[in-house]
């Protein structure tokens, strides 16, 4: 069986015309203190764009949801020590949320790429996460298509002594990765996908809708995960096949309104 993210071109339906429009909300402190309080805060920004958001003949299914926050270092160095993880000083790794397909061969495939990449690259993988995850209430679509999630977790090369420098090179990482994953032969590639990758911020996201997200990743449950930011999402994909990769915040920003001006762009170019 082929997986692939959008039906073939049918009937009225034709991908190059799929378009978005979302709703986008932003939770600071303006001195940059990190809480729980700016998470919560930002958890209930996103509950109240549920209306931005959509669902399809599946009414558990949404469109897609997110939040973007600042590395929670105390938590993660709780997890880590769960996980038999060693985690240096913050902004000394990067980490990420990774999907991966269900097939236990095709992760094990996707996380050796990731081995490689790492040690090519001269940095150091400290280790994997299995991200607790509660999909029961989550739609029998969104189900259906739900990758398996990690974390992966990065040293820093001591040599590297600028964070915007490793911040370049995670991103390296993670376009060669994505690209030699997207030229593999794997049945199961369209579940794959590198959320973000970074020494600053991570982003939790799915194929959810708003009320959902902090249910489905337990650790938002969590109070001791802190951030000085929350950036959230929810997606209103029009006439557009959601997935879980297209879910926002993107690993730099979240966009809202339509994007269908791409078409006219690549017009006026032509």
């Amino acid at each position: 069986m082929k997986y692939t993210r959008f039906p073939q071109k049918q009937g009225l339906y034709d991908s190059a015309f799929e378009h978005d429009s979302c709703g986008v909300g932003f939770v600071c402190n303006i001195k940059g203190k990190s809480s729980n309080e700016i998470i919560r805060q930002g958890l209930d920004v996103l509950k109240r764009l549920a209306h931005r958001g959509a669902t399809g003949a599946d009414p558990k299914t949404g469109d897609g949801a997110g939040i973007l926050i600042q590395i929670p270092h105390e938590f993660f160095v709780k997890v880590c020590v769960e996980n038999k993880i060693s985690l240096p000083h913050l902004g000394e790794y990067g980490t990420g949320l990774v999907f991966l397909p269900p097939n236990k061969k095709e992760q094990k495939f996707c996380k050796d790429v990731f081995s490689k990449v790492i040690g090519e690259e001269k940095q150091i993988l400290l280790g994997w996460r299995r991200v607790p995850v509660d999909d029961s209430d989550i739609g029998r679509a969104a189900r259906e298509t739900e990758p398996v999630i990690e974390q992966v977790f990065i040293g820093k090369n001591k040599h590297i002594k600028d964070q915007l420098d490793f911040e370049r090179k995670l991103y390296v990482m993670r376009k060669r990765i994505e690209n030699t994953i997207r030229a593999s032969g794997l049945k199961q590639k369209s579940f794959f996908c590198i959320t973000n990758l970074s020494s600053r911020t991570i982003s939790y996201k799915g194929l959810l809708m708003p009320g959902q997200l902090e249910n489905f990743f337990i650790d938002l449950k969590d109070e001791s995960i802190k951030s000085a930011l929350s950036l959230v999402h929810s997606r209103y994909s029009t006439n557009t096949f959601p997935t879980w990769d297209l879910a926002q915040p993107f690993r730099f920003l979240a966009h809202n309104g339509e994007i269908n001006t791409l078409r006219g762009n690549i017009n006026w170019m032509r």
